[in-house]
């Protein structure tokens, strides 16, 4: 399939941060997914929360499952848009990367531990995990990806109008990411198409998870209105609730798509985009949803804040994970000398506060879930003597 003007192509990549050889099977962008794919980091998001902890059940999502729906609707996208499918691809695997366990409770808790030392972010730290942590090369640190893929990585949310992160600042200052503007409309793709992943699966999640019922998701009139359409040609499956929320998040899902398809589309038109620099120069997303999709995805988001996100069994689990965290942050923060000896030797005498701190973050950040807990009862109960 011909690309559009707009899209990026790989012979107009800025290329990587260090020389690497070419490789004429795979565009560049093929070589960073696949990199991306046969990373621990990216193994290990199968052992990171994504709404419910890794013990409360295998037919959940988890990090993994989310970052592979996010890539399959990304490339979807990408290709009706005319975009460039393999960088797409790249960005969607590589967006999560940088999760610490337990979502976004264990990022509070990084937060919160590191106020005073730059912060944490999962964006930023997927950009340390693909420039420096992950070392699978003599030659390099990191996984030495192209410009497009890491730039459009840690923007896909937007602009990053203020650095407060000293590992962002001093990457920034020697592989210009272009901070300030929009990341490429494949990073934008990327970025809705993470919306889409996560408002439709955590209907199926919350539903089967027995957070709410069918008769709740019909109080939502554009649900009610699927439901009713599909109970009119099956009314066999009026009794079967499991079929029915497949088929509300599968129409769903293809709803949103055709939506950002027509909108965006529009916007490439109103806004005459021509080349990749067009759409990152725009004050806006080029990629997006209509007025009445972002109406009906707030209501949707509402819904599931009241019935999914805020329940009791939901807070007392993000209450358990943030402090989990929190009390391995503040313990090994105390006495370094707990710390594994792989991590204890990134560090020295001489070391300061602020980079013992990212050093412990680092290593608690790039845990999953059972490794958290396991290393946490590990130092913490006295029965157990490693």
């Amino acid at each position: 399939m011909e690309l559009a003007t707009y899209a990026t192509t790989a012979h107009n990549s800025r290329g990587r941060q260090y020389p690497d050889f070419a490789n004429i099977n795979r565009s560049p962008f093929q070589r960073d997914r696949d990199r991306l794919i046969h990373s621990a980091s990216f193994r290990r998001l199968d052992g990171k929360t994504q709404v419910f902890a890794y013990h409360e059940g295998k037919n959940y999502r988890t990090r993994l499952t989310h970052s592979i729906e996010v890539s399959q609707i990304t490339r979807t996208l990408c290709k009706s848009l005319g975009l460039n499918e393999e960088l797409g691809e790249a960005i969607a695997l590589a967006h999560d990367l940088g999760h610490s366990p337990f979502g976004h409770a264990g990022e509070r808790a990084l937060q919160n531990s590191m106020k005073n030392f730059g912060g944490f972010d999962h964006n930023i730290n997927s950009l340390k995990i693909m420039t420096k942590l992950e070392v699978h090369y003599p030659e390099f640190p990191g996984l030495n990806l192209t410009w497009e893929t890491i730039e459009s990585t840690v923007k896909h949310n937007g602009p990053i109008k203020k650095i407060t992160s000293p590992y962002l600042k001093a990457f920034n200052q020697s592989f210009d990411l272009d901070l300030k503007n929009y990341p490429s409309l494949e990073g934008q793709v990327a970025g809705i198409a993470d919306d889409i992943a996560y408002n439709n699966h955590d209907i199926d999640d919350g539903f089967r998870a027995g957070f709410f019922s069918i008769k709740d998701l019909r109080s939502l009139p554009f649900i009610d209105k699927i439901i009713t359409s599909f109970l009119q040609l099956h009314p066999e499956c009026a009794d079967n609730p499991s079929l029915i929320i497949y088929h509300i998040t599968r129409k769903m899902i293809t709803r949103m798509i055709f939506d950002v398809m027509e909108c965006s589309a529009a916007n490439l038109r109103r806004y005459d985009i021509r080349s990749p620099d067009d759409a990152r120069c725009q004050k806006r997303f080029m990629i997006g949803f209509s007025p009445k999709m972002q109406s009906e995805l707030k209501e949707l988001r509402s819904f599931l804040k009241e019935y999914f996100y805020t329940t009791t069994p939901i807070a007392r689990m993000d209450m358990k994970s943030q402090r989990l965290v929190e009390e391995l942050f503040s313990l090994f923060m105390n006495d370094p000398k707990l710390l594994p000896m792989e991590e204890r030797r990134r560090l020295s005498a001489q070391s300061s506060d602020s980079q013992t701190a990212e050093v412990i973050c680092d290593y608690i950040a790039n845990m999953t879930d059972a490794m958290a807990i396991e290393e946490h009862r590990k130092l913490f109960d006295p029965s157990s003597r490693f």
